[in-house]
Order: structure tokens, then sequence, then C-alpha cells
């Protein structure tokens, strides 16, 4: 286990980094490489994230990933699993969207199977047939629908980056959506840095930052915020170009990473990586923690 990582965390016991970790071989395995590389949190794909069918999950693998995650010390509420890319709960066809809010379903049951609070997804794609808003509209009534035939799994919604036909890139729509969910406690935001700042939303200098998270706070409402993805950009701010960098060494920059992790607002919630080098999670998770003021423990 991380013996040296724990004894350097313990002064940062409200912070919760981690990565989008493998979970090649069957889920139990995730829990043990996020343990690897020093991981306070993950995420992964419950199943292969490119194809529309999978094979379900097993009893075995469900009870080894709850042993797992016993094990390793990791909280249903710091584990943020990932839909399908293929999924667009705003398509504008009938057949394909039926087909996606399909696979929707599957990924809830199956984040309930293992016993999740979460299930991050990106909110679809109007593919420029149907206007932006009746796009919103459509992805609303696939979470409702997802919602009712499900219990208690917290949807929530990541924002884009602003390419192409995609929805969700301003606060506005993310807002939007939120309005038009019947239930919205089964609702929630997680805030992809390289996507906001790519977006137009500045969060380089303290007062950019406090700015963008205000603005959240007008527009969604911070109560929203259930995670982040924390990632640098290759791209400029406003580019509307999804390009990851790692951690400081993108157009962002590490000060914006300083006010994350001094942030209370974003206590006790997985921050997790995608940046491009999973070889270097570990330093980037351990250059988090540094970035954190030293707290005195109480």
């Amino acid at each position: 286990m991380h013996t040296n990582l724990c004894l350097c965390a313990s002064f940062y016991a409200m912070k919760y980094i981690g990565a989008h970790v493998s979970a090649a071989g069957g889920v139990q395995n995730a829990p043990l490489n996020a343990d690897s590389i020093g991981a306070k949190a993950f995420a992964l794909f419950t199943k292969n994230q490119r194809r529309w069918e999978s094979k379900s999950l097993t009893d075995d693998s469900i009870k080894e990933f709850k042993e797992n995650c016993r094990k390793f010390n990791y909280s249903a509420k710091h584990i943020l699993p990932h839909e399908s890319y293929l999924i667009n709960l705003g398509h504008p066809e009938e057949d394909a969207l039926r087909k996606s809010r399909k696979a929707f379903l599957d990924e809830i049951h199956r984040c309930e199977a293992l016993g999740l609070d979460y299930l991050n997804f990106h909110p679809g794609s109007s593919l420029d047939r149907i206007s932006r808003e009746d796009c919103i509209k459509i992805i609303s009534e696939s979470l409702n629908i997802s919602i009712e035939k499900s219990s208690n799994l917290i949807l929530v919604i990541e924002n884009t980056a602003g390419m192409g036909s995609t929805i969700g890139s301003n606060f506005e729509e993310i807002a939007k959506m939120i309005e038009l969910i019947n239930n919205k406690k089964r609702v929630g935001v997680c805030i992809d840095t390289c996507h906001a700042f790519a977006a137009g939303y500045d969060i380089r200098t303290k007062s950019a930052y406090e700015k963008t998270m205000s603005e959240f706070d007008d527009i969604v409402g911070s109560s929203y915020i259930k995670a982040m993805h924390l990632n640098d950009s290759k791209a400029d701010v406003g580019s509307r170009l999804d390009r990851h960098a790692p951690i400081g060494k993108g157009c962002i920059g590490l000060d914006a990473f300083r006010f994350i992790m001094n942030d209370v607002r974003l206590d006790d919630k997985p921050l997790i990586l995608e940046t491009p080098d999973r070889e270097n999670w570990d330093k980037e998770i351990k250059l988090l923690y540094i970035l954190q003021k030293k707290q005195e423990v109480q």
C-alpha cells in the first residue's frame, strides 16, 4: 500500500485526489490500480466504453470490487464511474435515442449493483439537426426516464468544451437541464477544468477563479458540484478544444490547481485526473497535495 503518501496526505484529509484508472480484467481491479498510484479517489468504466453491449457483471466481480474498496478505504462517494462515449441522451433520431437510453439505464444498473453513488456522463449532442434548446429538453427527458427506472444513483452532468454541437459547455445550459429534472436530488455536476477553460471560463488567477466559481454558484448552484476532473489544457481559453495536458504544463497553469486544492467547496468530493500521461499520475497526485496549504491536525 501507499504508506509514504498516506503519511504525507494525513494533513489533507478533506481532499480526495485520484485518477480514471483501468478496469481491465474486471471492475474488481480498479481499486487495486487506484491504490497503486496513491489515489484517495478514482474513476472507472464499468464496461467497455466503446461497445454498446457488454457482459453483465458477475456476482464474484461485484463482491470482489466491494471487498477491494473496503480493503483500500475507498468510499462510494469518492468513486466516479463514467458512462460509455457512445451514448447520446439528446440524439435527434428516435431509434438512436432509444438505444442510448437503454445503454444509459444499463450503466446505471451496473453502478447500483456495485453499490456506487454516482454516474458521470456527457450530456449529449444535437448533431446540428435540432436546436440546442430542443436537445436540452430531450436530454432532461432522458434523465427523468432513467431516474424513474432506478433507485438512488445521482446522475452527474459533466460540462463540455463546446466542440461542435455538444451540449453543456456553458453554465446556463447545465442549469436549464437541471431545471427540467423532476427529482433534483438525483442530479449533480462534475466540473472538468480543461472543458471549462476551453469553453471560456478563466481560472488562471485568483480573481478569475473566484469569478468563475461565483458565476457557477449564481447560475447553477454550488450544491450541485459532486466532483471535478482535474486537467490542464493544451489549448487556450475559449478555444473550444478538448485537449488535456499534464497538471501545470498547459495553458491553465499550476496556480489554478492550487486554488482548487484550497477551496473548501471541493472538500470530500472525488477530484479525478484525466491527464494524458498515466505513468505520471502518482507524481501528479503528490503534486496536488503539495499545493494544498498545510492544515493543523485537530
